[in-house]
């Protein structure tokens, strides 16, 4: 249904939105979001400004998340011509292209604005929150590439009470993955030391740096023992041939890796250099984990019984 060519553009949008994610990350972590002043697209003023590194950084962001943009655009529209050839075979990958796109166009324009007009903490955590929609969508188009080359067809059953938990489960990560966002932004990951308990208390002083961080901890615990409990009620009702446990389980491995990457984010942040790199390994694998669980919840929408797999 689509050739080799057209999933390694899928693939090469996906791994450049992966990119534009940490990249964004990097811009936060280092304070490098005035690297380029108050001008955008150009940055002070010029294409090739003075070099300093807030700059260097900004920049280069900016150049990745102008790349991307071409790349998702290369990808939609062939799927585009494809859909209104095809309604029925290419209206779910017409779908993940366009919302690839979509949220790709929204989250340049919040980047532009954060630049040009000072937004708060609360809004600036959201942009994070938009970029990861962005990745999940490029991911589910190379996902859907990827089924199609096998050839699954065969009908299958998966309860429907998988759905409503799924679904549940992956909107309560994005509000885990939007504390964490908010935590960063606002600089208050120093607010807990030490790992598991904060400040050396079970429950400490739920106010500012400390109350913000003590929540993502919390919010982080009870989504990976939502993500256990999902594995095993899917591992028990679903049939094998639906791929769901697989995605499952690949999602409760990365929630366990998320939680101890978060401990090691920690106790690193005394150490600007391991801290940058621990903050980037923790969105990293967030955004991998957002994206399995987007891709089970939409499997199991759409696999529910009496469908075909796809």
């Amino acid at each position: 249904m689509v050739s080799g060519r057209y999933r390694a553009l899928a693939l090469a949008a996906c791994i450049g939105m992966l990119l534009v994610l940490l990249a964004g990350a990097l811009v936060t972590n280092t304070g490098s979001g005035r690297g380029c002043g108050d001008d955008w697209p150009l940055c002070h003023g010029k294409f090739i400004p003075a070099y300093t590194l807030e700059t260097a950084i900004e920049l280069s962001h900016r150049v990745i998340s102008a790349v991307e943009g071409m790349l998702v655009l290369a990808a939609f529209i062939p799927m585009a011509r494809k859909f209104r050839q095809n309604r029925a075979d290419y209206k779910e990958p017409y779908y993940y292209a366009f919302g690839a796109l979509l949220f790709t166009i929204i989250q340049a324009l919040m980047g532009a604005a954060a630049v040009k007009w000072h937004q708060s903490d609360a809004v600036m955590a959201i942009h994070f929150g938009i970029s990861l929609i962005a990745f999940a969508f490029t991911l589910l188009l190379v996902v859907w590439t990827y089924r199609v080359k096998k050839g699954y067809q065969q009908p299958i059953v998966v309860p429907r009470s998988i759905f409503p938990w799924a679904l549940a489960t992956t909107i309560y990560c994005y509000v885990v993955v939007y504390l964490g966002a908010y935590i960063r932004h606002t600089e208050s990951a120093g607010g807990c030391e030490g790992w598991p308990l904060c400040n050396g208390q079970v429950v400490p002083e739920l106010s500012g740096a400390t109350g913000a961080v003590f929540l993502h901890r919390v919010a982080a615990l009870l989504l990976g023992i939502s993500i256990f409990a999902l594995y095993i009620y899917i591992n028990k009702l679903s049939s094998g041939d639906s791929g769901l446990t697989k995605s499952a389980g690949w999602a409760f491995g990365l929630v366990v890796l998320q939680i101890f990457s978060g401990a090691w984010l920690t106790f690193t942040i005394g150490d600007e250099n391991w801290f940058i790199f621990t903050s980037l390994l923790h969105n990293l694998i967030i955004s991998g984990l957002f994206g399995i669980l987007a891709d089970l919840t939409i499997r199991s929408w759409r696999l529910r019984e009496g469908r075909v797999k796809l």
